[in-house]
């Protein structure tokens, strides 16, 4: 009696062990990343950093004779100062000015509310009915002013409270994405050489290049964020600073953290404007409006230029992968966007470059 054999001559019995081992596999690799899914998000933030500031790391390690561990915390305590102070200044603010606010709100209402400036009926579209609530606002004394904001006092406590359990989720996975760049920041020279013999097994030599360039793209990508964050930030600090708005300083830290998040200037600046229109200061609320169309626009342009400097790819190609990827991906496909799409720009290239001629390779 003779075994079944499939086609080669091979027993069938290791096909089925060829077929047990291949899901054997899959079932770990599935399992290991549904173990990891709740670290996914920090993981990627985390390794994006790493990659992105690792030449300062390594700098920083020559300077301290060598010694990896001091590079080290000095880069952690440099993430902590970037990432997580300015949103504890925030919070801090707003919760120390808490009863201000609250007074400022029933001394206005006491106040009664003005009447709109001219320019607000002028407005297109929306311009008469703006003008027209608020006129009727500015008509209903007092009393009547209080009864009516009274019913919505318990939906702002809740949407402040939500707010603030969404900020402290926020600083815990800002604080772990800390602890995972500095674990990679000890770490990064093995795991990197690891990344770098899995794309050499699976692409050979444009497989190694292609991870030198991603991690490439990712440097440029952090350095264009990043200086563009600084930029706005400071720009629209003198901005706030300038026209004399309250609590300049930690509105500026908001904005940092705006920026990093890309989300912009703008949430903080137009809110700035509208103060001063209703403070009575038209004039240098007309000069912070034009200062914050200029601050909140520039990182269309400053933000790709930097990234087209740090990384040698064309200019459309850098634009199309930072503005598909947020949309995309939301903030993590700043980077992740530029990298795909280098990467395929480059392997592409090498490819069609494999079947050219020689003498059209020279040229």
């Amino acid at each position: 009696m003779t075994t079944p054999t499939v086609t080669g001559g091979e027993p069938a019995r290791d096909l089925t062990q060829v077929l047990l081992k291949a899901l054997a596999i899959l079932g770990l690799m599935v399992t290991s990343l549904w173990v990891m899914r709740p670290f996914a998000g920090a993981l990627v933030w985390a390794t994006m950093i790493t990659v992105a500031t690792w030449p300062l790391m390594l700098r920083l390690q020559r300077a301290l004779r060598g010694k990896r561990w001091a590079a080290v915390l000095v880069m952690t305590l440099a993430l902590l100062a970037i990432f997580v102070l300015p949103v504890l200044v925030a919070v801090g603010t707003v919760v120390g000015n808490v009863d201000r606010m609250s007074a400022w709100v029933q001394s206005t209402i006491a106040a009664g509310v003005p009447g709109p400036p001219a320019w607000i009926g002028k407005l297109p579209l929306v311009g008469a009915k703006i003008a027209t609530a608020w006129t009727d606002l500015a008509t209903t004394p007092p009393a009547e002013l209080q009864s009516r904001v009274a019913p919505y006092t318990a939906g702002i406590v809740r949407g402040i409270a939500a707010t603030i359990g969404t900020v402290g989720a926020t600083l815990l996975q800002l604080l772990l994405i800390v602890i995972l760049s500095a674990i990679l920041f000890t770490t990064g020279d093995t795991a990197a050489q690891g990344v770098i013999r899995l794309a050499r097994r699976l692409g050979g030599d444009h497989g190694e290049n292609a991870v030198r360039l991603a991690g490439q793209a990712v440097r440029a990508v952090a350095l264009g964020v990043v200086i563009t964050a600084l930029v706005q930030t400071v720009l629209a600090g003198i901005g706030l600073a300038v026209s004399g708005v309250p609590f300049a300083g930690a509105l500026t830290a908001i904005a940092f953290v705006l920026c990093i998040a890309q989300l912009g200037p703008i949430l903080v600046l137009a809110p700035a404007v509208v103060w001063l229109y209703y403070a009575g200061h038209t004039g240098w609320g007309t000069v912070l409006l034009v200062w914050t169309l200029i601050v909140g626009t520039i990182d269309n342009v400053l933000r790709p230029v930097l990234i087209k400097r740090g990384a040698d790819l064309p200019l459309l190609l850098v634009f199309a992968g930072v503005i598909g990827g947020l949309i995309g991906f939301g903030m993590v496909g700043l980077f992740v966007g530029p990298v795909m799409l280098a990467v395929t720009y480059t392997l592409t290239v090498a490819w069609v470059r494999e079947g050219e001629p020689a003498e059209s390779k020279s040229t």
